[in-house]
């Protein structure tokens, strides 16, 4: 059943407009009984008295009240034509000028179906990116309650958006009118989440001020400066040890890191000398443009170390999940399922080579345990479902850390399959991550870097990566304003 605030005119407008003409056509009975009453009266011909002894018949009289006797009708006739006019039009006023949503009007047609889907790709890019940029500055600031409240407020519309996409990507709903329900809905939950941190950053802004910001950003930025070295030995033993192709999706991490170190120390040497002019705005630019970068740096830190240690606890799973994958192949033996079985015999004879033979990705081979074991409907063993987990958790971590890092260049799709990564099941999990990090690098590829080369040099190293990490909007040729916590409105207040 359509509603009927999807329809070009309410249910009731009908009713108006009967009443209107009831009004209308009332005065024009009561007009026309008002000229007759004057002619119903005039059938005598008795005389009438006046003043002077004189004598008038009541057709004289007649005549002589008449001008009185029409005037008043005339009145009532106008009025009441006029009343219905007024209503007439100012309804058709409202009705044109009405933009109540789900209201069609002549004057503002629908979107096409492609163009509804543009704006619900936009919708979901934008949002996603205001919370992660709202989530990185509240890591600098202590008791920014409300800020915190919005932000756990625009997270949880910006799941629902990504749950509607997903959706209506795999088809669902099926209908014109349902799909185009659908993107409303995805364009309406991301305009949600922006106004929660629009409404916060004023509030944000008041916490940052009363701490003391460049102190800790400067501490953050010497902590992780004496990071690096450490993290590329460690990245450089894990490839050793566990061959090249477990570590390539890290590869390059630590550069790019030191990349944002050092757009970061140009940021915090300006912020000091804003500081001690008493240019105030300029002061609030440089250490918030130093802090989006510091925290990205972290994130790439990060996430070599984190791959470190997942594929020395893979390493420790891999001989526990072979024996446990063959006991629960031997117990389905002679069931209905000889090719599964076929097949995760070989896919377990090939790791059992691989571990016994030098160098693996460890993380790769318990994934493929994993796989062969439910694909014969098995992996209930705790064994199997622990490496399940961390196989899952690893390429989550990995998808989320490139998209964060790579923001500005990733579209939508690869969005959708990361949060819909971050509610699946372990299995679900580890496949929908890795498609998303695979579009993410594809939008990467064709994104390109617009501040390579010259632009880079003359503006400062570490510009391109800040950009396209989205802590600069990119809008001008030095990086442009600096993005700030907040939502569409706000997040671009610093200039």
């Amino acid at each position: 059943m359509t509603s009927s605030l999807i329809r070009g005119r309410p249910r009731h407008a009908t009713g108006h407009i009967a009443v209107r003409v009831g009004h209308a056509v009332l005065g024009g009975v009561t007009g026309a009984v008002w000229l007759v009453l004057p002619v119903m009266t005039s059938v005598t011909q008795d005389p009438v008295p006046a003043t002077g002894g004189r004598t008038v018949s009541a057709a004289q009289a007649a005549d002589g009240a008449s001008a009185t006797d029409y005037v008043l009708p005339l009145v009532a006739v106008a009025a009441a034509g006029a009343l219905g006019g007024y209503g007439y039009v100012r309804r058709t006023r409202r009705a044109r000028s009405r933009t109540t949503p789900g209201i069609l009007s002549p004057a503002l047609p629908s979107p096409s179906p492609a163009d509804a889907e543009r704006q619900a790709r936009a919708s979901l890019v934008l949002a996603d990116d205001c919370v992660r940029t709202s989530r990185e500055a509240l890591g600098y600031v202590d008791g920014a309650t409300s800020a915190e409240r919005a932000l756990r407020a625009a997270e949880t519309e910006l799941t629902a958006a990504f749950a509607i996409w997903r959706r209506y990507e795999e088809g669902v709903p099926e209908g014109d009118a349902g799909r185009r329900q659908a993107l409303v809905g995805v364009a309406g939950r991301c305009a949600e989440a922006g106004r929660q941190l629009d409404v916060a950053a004023a509030g944000f802004d008041a916490e940052w001020d009363a701490g003391d910001a460049l102190a800790t950003a400067e501490g953050r930025f010497r902590q992780l400066a004496g990071r690096t070295g450490g993290v590329a030995a460690a990245l450089a033993g894990a490839g050793e040890r566990y061959g090249a192709a477990a570590v390539a999706c890290v590869v390059g991490h630590v550069e790019q890191a030191k990349d944002r170190l050092v757009f970061a120390t140009s940021r915090l040497n300006q912020a000091r000398q804003a500081a001690d002019s008493g240019d105030g705005d300029g002061f609030r630019r440089g250490v918030r443009a130093a802090e989006g970068a510091v925290a990205q740096a972290g994130v790439l830190l990060g996430g070599v170390e984190r791959l470190a240690e997942e594929l020395r606890t893979a390493a420790g799973l891999v001989p526990a999940a072979l024996t446990g994958a063959e006991a629960e192949l031997a117990a389905l033996r002679g069931t209905a399922l000889p090719p599964r079985l076929a097949h995760a015999d070989a896919v377990l004879a090939g790791v059992r080579g691989e571990a016994t033979g030098g160098p693996y990705d460890a993380l790769d081979a318990l994934r493929r345990v994993v796989r062969a074991v439910e694909g014969t409907g098995g992996g209930r063993s705790g064994v199997i479902a622990a490496g399940a987990e961390l196989v899952a958790r690893s390429a989550v971590g990995a998808a989320d850390d490139f998209v964060g890092t790579h923001r500005a260049a990733v579209g939508a799709e690869a969005r959708a399959l990361l949060a819909a990564a971050g509610r699946a099941v372990p299995a679900d999990a580890d496949r929908l991550a890795r498609r998303a990090r695979e579009l993410a690098e594809r939008d990467v590829r064709a994104h390109g870097n617009p501040f390579a080369g010259e632009a880079s040099h003359a503006h400062g190293s570490g510009v391109a990566g800040v950009v396209l990490g989205g802590v600069l909007l990119g809008e001008e040729g030095d990086g442009g304003p600096v993005v700030a916590f907040g939502g569409p409105e706000s997040r671009g207040r610093l200039g």
